[in-house]
Order: structure tokens, then sequence, then C-alpha cells
């Protein structure tokens, strides 16, 4: 399909104040808000305007007249602002340490502007490798005559094209070397037209597995070929015909050689490539570690580990406290977690339960409560949804464990929680940090810390204002208002 041809679009010199939690660039033109691509704050630039809107644009940018301080060349030559521009990074145009500086005040002002509460402390941001750190990834497969033929790789920015990635930096060494080859095995397969995409998974062994979804069943040529580059490469061939429950290994001896480690609790979990776990195992090992520090988890404690996935926080804890209860929405989830639990010879240690925690009650709650005969502390680590059920039962309820850890991939939805736990439960958020789990991109990943306190005889109008937000909003979904990142 041709793209469509615009008129050409209008231009406009700025002066760019400070970043927006996307990244972009935030200035004033003739007095609305202008967010654009590519800009820092501190810059003269010249932007073309992209998509207008009453009470704000969009842009991206042209010309820079003073570069920032901060402005840096980006390693990855897909890397860019304008159409065809890769849109797997966002900011690596800007110093790595600043994006850390960005992401920690993306999460402060969020937590203010959303949930008018403010952490007592600050912690130190969690920081790994600045590349080739990601090791999780789902790559398009696209045929595309008019760019040579099959292309391997992220989206383009706002597109559902592919981006022609020769290299990618932030994928691990050995994924960005198999880019050009990709093409090739692609493209020899008799069922090219029908291999969408490419799922990678990397074990923290460096273990690497390779998901091709296949439409049709591949022929006995096109398994020795794919058989054969798994074996140039290193890596485990996997298929998936149908959804992600149904890949299987090509090969069953590689059916249990993908693991995440977690060393400093002797902890070895087994994962397929299709199941959930941080891209980044350098910063998920340190953010797991200072996770079950600030729980403060003592042997004789009890704790709950609310969306627990495989047990990346379950495990660790049990190695340290008296028993550790995971809750997951996922039967399948929670089945490999309670064999990971026997592989590491925590069985004893802990139980799993599935149940869906987007709908937790106050009566669920007390009967996790009587069960375990009273509950700690707590470890919650949702998905970018949050966990309001949950924070709802956490700030009305009498049963309380003496310190929460959360554990966030979304500032809107965590600032939204801490908000309904400290206005209307009395928590009190004793520290929260950041994660950079995700470098050069906008994603800002988060740890608060909240401790029980005594719950206020009525609602404060704050409360009731971010109430009447969220009940506005719909009870799964939270946003800044444009204003707000416009102040």
């Amino acid at each position: 399909m041709a793209r469509r041809q615009n008129k050409t679009p209008d231009k406009f010199t700025v002066d760019v104040l400070r970043l927006d939690q996307e990244g972009r660039g935030v200035a004033y033109n003739d007095g609305k808000v202008a967010f654009i691509e590519g800009a820092l704050p501190g810059e003269r630039v010249t932007y073309e305007r992209i998509r207008n809107k009453p009470s704000f644009e969009m842009g991206r940018v042209t010309e820079v007249f003073n570069e920032s301080v901060m402005r840096v060349k980006p390693r990855c030559p897909n890397f860019g602002h304008g159409p065809g521009s890769c849109g797997g990074c966002a900011m690596q145009h800007l110093e790595p340490r600043a994006q850390v500086a960005f992401k920690e005040r993306v999460m402060l002002d969020t937590l203010w502007h959303i949930g008018k509460v403010k952490p007592e402390n600050i912690l130190t941001p969690i920081v790994g490798p600045t590349w080739h750190y990601r090791h999780r990834a789902r790559l398009t497969v696209r045929n595309v005559e008019k760019k040579g033929g099959v292309l391997v790789g992220f989206h383009e920015k706002s597109s559902s094209y592919v981006a022609d990635m020769r290299e990618c930096h932030i994928l691990t060494k050995n994924v960005c070397d198999m880019l050009i080859p990709f093409r090739e095995l692609v493209a020899s397969l008799s069922i090219s037209q029908r291999m969408p995409q490419i799922e990678i998974a990397v074990g923290g062994d460096g273990h690497t597995a390779l998901v091709f979804r296949t439409l049709d069943e591949p022929s006995a040529s096109d398994m020795e070929k794919l058989l054969s580059f798994g074996r140039e490469h290193n890596a485990a061939i996997w298929l998936q015909p149908k959804g992600p429950d149904s890949v299987y290994p090509v090969l069953p001896e590689d059916g249990k050689k993908l693991a995440l480690t977690l060393s400093e609790f002797g902890v070895r979990i087994v994962f397929k490539p299709t199941d959930f776990t941080q891209v980044n195992p350098a910063v998920n090992e340190v953010m797991v570690g200072r996770a079950v520090r600030l729980l403060d988890v003592h042997p004789e404690h009890k704790v709950a580990d609310f969306f627990c996935g495989l047990g990346n926080f379950t495990l660790p804890l049990a190695t340290k406290a008296a028993h550790v209860t995971g809750i997951e929405g996922s039967d399948g989830l929670v089945a490999r977690a309670r064999l990971g639990a026997i592989d590491n010879g925590l069985a004893d240690k802990t139980d799993f339960v599935a149940r869906n925690l987007f709908t937790w009650s106050e009566s669920d709650w007390d009967q996790l409560w009587n069960k375990l005969g009273g509950i700690d502390r707590v470890l919650i680590d949702p998905p970018r949804e949050g966990a309001l059920a949950l924070s709802r039962v956490l700030a009305a309820t009498d049963k309380r464990p003496a310190r929460v850890v959360y554990v966030s991939c979304n500032p809107a939805t965590l600032a939204r929680d801490c908000a309904i736990l400290h206005h209307e439960g009395g928590w009190h958020i004793r520290e929260a940090g950041i994660m950079n789990m995700f470098p050069h991109t906008g994603h800002v990943e988060s740890i608060a810390v909240l401790e029980s306190g005594p719950k206020p005889e009525k609602l404060s109008e704050e409360a009731q204002s971010i109430e009447r937000r969220i009940q506005a909003q719909g009870d799964d979904k939270i946003t800044e208002a444009k204003d707000d990142s416009a102040e």
C-alpha cells in the first residue's frame, strides 16, 4: 500500500522548555502547547506540525539551532523522528544519565499531579547496561518487494510498516547479528508469506530461543533450514502454530534450557519463550534484591505476592520468609510457578493461587488472611492497568500488613493506587525510586514502599477529588489531564 501524500506541513520556530512523559519537547506556539518529537529542553528548534488539536499540537523537529548539552548522537541508524524511523526507541538522542533523571522526574511529577502524594525518601535509581540489554522482543516479518524483499524488525514509529532494520543496539548482540540472516532464512522458506513474526527470548546465561509464528505447517525442507539456522547461531528453534500456549520446541531437549537466574537467592526459574519475564535481566536481578530488602522480611513472616507470574519475587522471598503465597490471574503461569518452587526446593514454603486480581474483594482478603493466620508483608507487581481493586481493599481493611512494596510499570496507575492507599487508607509512602528497565524508551518502571498508618476518619477534599476523577475515567484507567502535562 502506497503512503498517502500529505500537503506540505506548517513549520514553526520555538523555544523548548521541558520534556513531557513520552520524552517529547514541550513548547508554546501562539499560546498553544506543542509536543515536539526530537526536541530537548533549552533548545531553539524548528518543527513541522503533524497533528493539530484545539488545545495542543504535535510536531517533529526539523532543525536545531542551539543543541542541548544533553543531546548525543544516536547509535542506531534507524533511530529518528520522521517517517521510516524505527519505533523501538524514543530517546537515543538524550544522554543516558539524563534519561534516568528525566524518568525520575516523571515518576515524582505523576505521583503529585495524579495522586497528590510525595515519597518521604527518593531511592537511588537502578540502572544497568545501556546497550544490548533487551533479552525479549517480538519482531514483525513482512515481505516488501519495494524494499528488496523480506524485512524483520520493529514497527516504524506510529505505523504498521516494518522498519528496515539491519542492526539494533538494544537487542542482545547475538540477536542483533541475526537480523540480516533472519531475512535470508525467511525468504528461503516455502511458507515465507505465512510467517508474520519471530519472538526472541534470551535467558540470563545467554541461551537463546527463537519462536517462529507459523500460519501454515513448515515443510520438511523448511524444518531442516530452521534447525540448521539454530545450529549456526547457537539458538533453540521453537514453533508457534496458534496462540502463545501452542508454542513448542522443535527439539524436546530444548524445552527446559531457557531460564531466569537470581543468583543472590540461589533461584533459577525455567520459562517458555512466550512467558512474561522482564526484558532486562541485569536490572531485574537488582530490582528483586531491592524489593526483598525493602519489604524487610523476617524468617517468621508470612508474605502475599500479588500478580506473581512465574515467581520472580515469590521464590526469592521464600528463601527469607516462613511462607509466601503467590496470586496470579493465569492458570498456566500458576502451574509453572509451582514447578519452579519444586525445582528450587521451595515447595514447602510456597503456595500459588489462580485468581482474577482485578475483582479482588475484602472477602477475598479476609479469606487469605484467615488461611495464612495473618499477613506480615505484601508485594504487588501489576501490569500497566495497576492494582485498583487490591488498593481499595488494603485501604479499607483493618487486617493490615505492616509494609507493602509496589513495583510498577506505569507511573499513572502507581500514582492512582498510592493516592487511594494514602488518602483513603492512611498508608505512608516512605520511599520510591525508578528502575531504568528500558533505556532509550519512555517506559518508566518504579518501586514504592508503603507502611501502614491509621485510616482517616473521613475523606479529605483531595481524596474525594481523586475518587471523582477515577470514577469519571473508569475504574481500570487513569491518565494525567492534558493541562497537567503542560504545567
